[in-house]
């Protein structure tokens, strides 16, 4: 069952023109149209485990680098700094929030993370 989205209709002239969701909605939205087939629905790719065991990277590292994305990319899709986002990659434990946001920007379910 999909969640329903808060839309706000803007209208120009009597007819719609705009629409507005919610941020979090349309990240959500964004990282289902966007499915990256090298990512698997569950489960985690050899070539992540690879680099978080023998490079010790944090999986949210690894995963980002296996997608290929730079931290700038992955910082704007959150609306946080790049700065912001090593440290959110650096964490040893991660809050839940904190790896819901990362999941989302990376387009991977939390579980993965």
């Amino acid at each position: 069952m999909t969640t329903p989205i808060n839309v706000q209709t803007i209208l120009q002239n009597g007819k719609p023109a705009f629409v507005v969701i919610p941020y979090a909605d349309y990240m959500r939205v964004m990282a289902a149209s966007q499915k990256n087939p090298w990512v698997p629905d569950d489960g985690i790719p050899h070539e992540v485990m690879r680099m978080t065991i023998g490079n010790r990277m944090t999986l949210a590292r690894a995963w980002r680098e296996y997608l290929g994305l730079t931290q700038e990319s992955v910082a704007r899709r959150l609306g946080i700094s790049q700065s912001a986002l090593a440290q959110m990659e650096s964490a040893k434990k991660p809050r839940k929030a904190t790896l819901e946001k990362l999941a989302l920007a990376l387009g991977i379910r939390v579980e993965q993370l």
